[in-house]
């Protein structure tokens, strides 16, 4: 039996939610999203407040019904104040800069990385060695990140690569005479 799921998940000021033919859309001042709900639950709205409910008693205790409130109240999240991830990049050299739709990277190859970024996803560098992500859908912010990431992950003995800015990198030591 799920105990998140009994939670429910509250509506900000400015947005708004509506629930048809098993898809939610909410809205808000970061943009519109919706989202495929199981037809084995409903959506309930209220005021300022939406539940998640499963059509028959025998749900209850299916798992499926907390993941479906979490991604509910992250697209509601999403919509009213949006997710936000931070890059950081560690070695000599290594930056990043932006070119339209296009993050162009410098991580130790003979080439630079041209990395498209999807229209939802907003990049900024503040400074050549951070990259700050902003998007109001986390799974497709998430996703970016960890593709950015992957072209150079974090090695243990230097700490060089691309990390996330709250990550911390375990150092090891290096070979011994």
């Amino acid at each position: 039996m799920s105990r998140i799921a009994r939670n429910s998940v509250k509506i900000p000021a400015e947005t708004t939610c509506k629930f048809e033919n098993f898809v939610l859309s909410a809205k808000g001042k970061f943009g519109e999203i919706s989202l495929n709900i199981n037809p084995l639950f409903r959506i309930e709205l209220k005021e300022n407040e939406i539940l998640v409910v499963p059509e028959n008693d025998k749900d209850n205790s299916n798992p499926i019904w907390g993941t479906i409130r979490a991604h509910v109240a992250n697209i509601v999240k999403g919509v009213s104040e949006g997710f936000e991830k931070t890059l950081e990049l560690n070695g000599t050299g290594y930056r990043a800069s932006i070119s339209g739709t296009k993050l162009k990277l410098q991580v130790g190859f003979s080439h630079d990385i041209n990395f498209e970024v999807p229209k939802e996803v907003k990049v900024v560098c503040p400074k050549p060695n951070i990259i700050k992500l902003t998007s109001p859908n986390k799974e497709l912010l998430g996703a970016v990140a960890a593709n950015i990431r992957s072209y150079r992950k974090p090695e243990p003995f230097k700490g060089k690569g691309i990390k996330y800015s709250d990550e911390f990198i375990f150092r090891k030591e290096g070979k011994k005479k």
